[in-house]
């Protein structure tokens, strides 16, 4: 299948060939179209062969066959009456077991014939004219539906989110975010484990600017700017600047190794404080 579609499809630019564009295209539409009907022919060939070949080897007394007396649902469903038995008696046995010729029931072999057919059209609107989408660009187009509706989600509950409003956030979820978020953009200056380098240590009951939730949401946004700290707000949303912030708070008391000596004032630290282990 993969290697027909690849036929089928410009490996370019994954196009309907119907876009021609130049001569080996077309040819490509005559390559298809050529195999499509020596494909029809043999399989037609080989079907009148086998009904001859049948009919040769038939003997006589198949060959006239009794009225079929069935009703109709009995020849949907391929069913005989036990009194016809001795007409479908096929002309060898073994060990005194006859064979019947019973074959397969009409309402099967449709339904086989119906999903060969299914699969032609499937193959022709969806690979070879290109209308619809496959399975591939669905999953793209409700991932592109389903981001648009998350940062439509977001945006709005960060919007409801200020230094005012802000609370601590206990889930493992959310303190988890914030610490994807320290190590994206705050590592560099206060290290890997909030140990302090350039930036103050953020493990320790000391704080230069307020060690409260809404303290530390205030200075993650703001920035310290006469001290070389960045304001944030143009980067994270209210959200993520919440999440930063209880991360930071969750690391009261880990003591990591290297930690720089306390500076500011002591602030208690907050007995709800989630605790996340460092990485």
């Amino acid at each position: 299948m993969n290697l027909l579609l690849t036929t089928i499809l410009d490996p370019a630019t994954e196009k309907s060939i119907w876009n021609l564009t130049s001569g080996e295209d077309l040819m490509w539409v005559m390559v298809m179209l050529f195999v499509t009907v020596a494909t029809g022919l043999l399989l037609a060939i080989t079907l009148y062969l086998a009904y001859i070949l049948r009919k040769a080897l038939a003997p006589e007394s198949a060959k006239t066959k009794a009225v079929d007396t069935r009703t109709t649902w009995q020849r949907f469903t391929g069913l005989h009456e036990l009194s016809q038995e001795k007409d479908l008696m096929m002309d060898h046995e073994y060990d005194g077991i006859a064979e019947l010729n019973n074959p397969t029931p009409p309402w099967f072999m449709g339904l086989f014939y119906g999903t060969i057919g299914f699969g032609v059209v499937y193959l022709l609107i969806f690979h070879v004219i290109g209308k619809g989408n496959i399975m591939e660009q669905e999953y793209t187009q409700e991932v592109a539906i389903a981001e648009k509706e998350r940062a439509a989600y977001i945006k709005l509950v960060a919007g409801k989110i200020n230094e005012n409003t802000v609370t601590l956030l206990t889930d493992k979820k959310g303190v988890e975010a914030g610490q994807v978020l320290f190590n994206q953009y705050c590592t560099a200056c206060h290290g890997q484990n909030a140990e302090g380098k350039v930036g103050p240590n953020l493990t320790d009951e000391y704080w230069l600017h307020g060690g409260t939730m809404k303290a530390v949401f205030h200075t993650v946004t703001e920035g310290v700017p006469e001290k070389g700290m960045l304001s944030w707000k143009k980067q994270l949303n209210p959200l993520q600047v919440q999440q930063v912030a209880s991360y930071i708070l969750s690391l009261q008391g880990t003591k990591p190794a290297g930690a720089k000596e306390p500076q500011g004032d002591k602030v208690e630290p907050l007995p709800t404080t989630p605790k996340v282990a460092m990485q």
